[in-house]
């Protein structure tokens, strides 16, 4: 179903970011890809889907041909240019991006619809409204607790209150430091970061363990997050995918920050 009301079959899909494939699996549209970025790993059979390079570089050949009846993209991710080249090439184009929660939920619906999976698509978003609500009702009403969400480390980067994993930090009760920052991805100095004072740093990183890097922050005892040692550490791929599984990284955050608070409240 469009968004014209027009009906057809979706049966060549070309997804142009991980979060996007683990949505359309989700759907039980998983099946129906043809082709995918690097990255998308998710769930195991992912992998197994040609690629047509990365979500900010891709090759419009393969696309092609693939023979694809629906490419659906990421707008912040695959930028305005490249969705507009593969509007021209003639290709039918659906893209979109989460800024909150509740979009993540949004987009389990329309890509339902889009796929001829509305049911599973319409399930699969009250499931997630039912998770997201129980983690509402537990910290909607906690002391906010001030958070550094530490994207990387060389240069800082953060996230501003526009980014989806600042609702992840509302949501469970954190302030963002850089919610006021203009960039959605702002780079930081370590002297702003001192300023803030951050009561907890939540790093990024791509294993199970926490990032070198999380250590470097040792050397800034009088930052309130180091000199008490909350430092703490999420798998990128729980946060930065906005897909069914940022609720299991908010699940995480939201427990990092409330034991945070217990100390804060003990000292």
């Amino acid at each position: 179903l469009t968004s014209d009301g027009q009906q057809y079959e979706v049966q060549r899909i070309i997804s142009l970011a991980p979060h996007i494939t683990e949505l359309l699996f989700s759907v039980g549209a998983g099946d129906e890809i043809v082709g995918t970025v690097s990255f998308s790993d998710y769930p195991i059979q992912a992998n197994d889907i040609p690629r047509i390079g990365g979500h900010n570089k891709f090759n419009y050949e393969e696309i092609l041909a693939l023979r694809p009846t629906l490419v659906i993209g990421w707008n912040s991710g695959n930028g305005d240019k490249s969705l507009s080249r593969l509007r021209q090439l003639g290709l039918r184009v659906y893209s979109f991006e989460s800024h909150s929660l509740e979009d993540v939920a949004t987009s389990l619906t329309v890509l339902g619809e889009l796929t001829g999976n509305s049911k599973r698509g319409n399930w699969q978003a009250k499931q997630f409204r039912q998770r997201l609500n129980v983690l509402s009702t537990l910290y909607s009403k906690v002391k906010p607790v001030s958070v550094y969400y530490q994207l990387w480390n060389e240069p800082q980067m953060t996230i501003n209150d526009e980014h989806l994993i600042s609702d992840v930090i509302r949501l469970c009760g954190g302030r963002n430091i850089y919610a006021d920052a203009v960039p959605l991805i702002p780079k930081v100095g370590i002297e702003s970061i001192v300023r803030r004072t951050p009561e907890v740093i939540i790093a990024a990183g791509t294993s199970k363990e926490a990032p070198e890097w999380l250590d470097d922050w040792r050397d800034w005892s009088s930052i309130p997050a180091v000199k008490h040692n909350h430092l703490y550490h999420v798998h990128s791929d729980l946060l930065h995918r906005h897909s069914v599984r940022i609720l299991d990284g908010a699940e995480q955050v939201c427990e990092i920050l409330s034991t945070t608070r217990q100390l804060i409240t003990e000292n």
